[in-house]
């Protein structure tokens, strides 16, 4: 099937490394994202290229695209096209082969099995079978990037993974309260416990119709280094944060590297991808 289009909804860091397995296996990928997509990774995420136009992971460009015209002219020139289309309406022109829900929401937010020949979903949400012919396990450990063609993956846990084979207390980052993030500190970036990551600003110190709408008058506060490490990831400046998300991550093994690569995780979620496309 190399060649065939593929058509992946989401482009954070997950589907981003299977987009790039995908890619260098010869396949046309085409991802669609939010108007304001809350990535973490981002050093890692063809989502960027939403806010920036181009970006690139690895060796690998992506490219914002208005329209279908524009993702195949992006395809002729071995970029990968991403559009605006939180609906993935463009699969309809499109006519994917193959469609990935790599969304990550934990749940099904409208994919079903006749989206495409073959649908696939990463981790919980999805009941294959069901709402999709595959789906790939996202959960460190043992069953990580294995394919299930009935049932689940795990339940989401809401505890991070342990990394470098163990769990470290502190390394996840997550808002204090409701508010617009303003970073301290760059991806990549070496970081003390304790230090300050990022703060909230909360809607009192907004105007107008800058206010968050069902916001009053948050407080808003700083977020701190938990352990030390180096910055993995961190939302961008200026992106609404809802209290208690994610908005950042730190990772103890202190390699700056690691921030500008795609991790073990996504090439094993996207090894299974490649197998649910591949299998008969």
């Amino acid at each position: 099937m190399s060649g065939s289009l593929v058509l992946i909804k989401g482009a954070g860091d997950l589907a981003s490394g299977v987009a790039a397995r995908l890619h260098r296996c010869g396949f046309a990928v085409v991802m669609t994202e939010l108007p304001e997509p809350l990535m973490v990774r981002r050093t890692v995420c063809f989502g960027e290229a939403v806010y920036d136009g181009e970006t690139a992971v690895e060796e690998i460009r992506a490219r914002r695209v208005p329209d279908v015209a524009g993702a195949r002219a992006a395809l002729a020139e071995h970029v990968i096209p991403v559009l605006v289309d939180p609906e993935a309406r463009c699969r309809g022109e499109l006519a994917p082969a193959v469609l990935i829900d790599g969304i990550m929401a934990k749940r099904n937010t409208g994919t079903t099995r006749t989206d495409a020949p073959r649908v696939i979903a990463l981790g919980p949400g999805f009941t294959a079978g069901v709402d999709c012919h595959a789906v790939v396990e996202t959960h460190r450990g043992h069953w990580l990037g294995r394919v299930y063609w009935q049932g689940a993956a795990l339940p989401d846990t809401g505890a991070p993974g342990e990394i470098g084979g163990a769990a470290v207390a502190g390394r996840v980052l997550r808002a204090p309260s409701d508010g617009v993030l303003e970073a301290r500190a760059a991806i990549g970036e070496r970081v003390t416990i304790g230090q300050i990551i990022a703060t909230v600003a909360g809607s009192e110190r907004l105007a107008g119709s800058e206010r968050l709408a069902g916001s009053e008058r948050l407080a808003g506060g700083e977020i701190r280094a938990g352990c030390a490490g180096v910055l993995r990831g961190l939302m961008r400046t200026g992106a609404r944060v809802a209290a208690g998300v994610k908005v950042g991550d730190i990772d103890p093994r202190a390699e700056r590297a690691y921030c500008f690569t795609i991790s073990d995780k996504s090439l094993a979620v996207g090894g299974g991808v490649l197998e649910a496309i591949l299998a008969s």
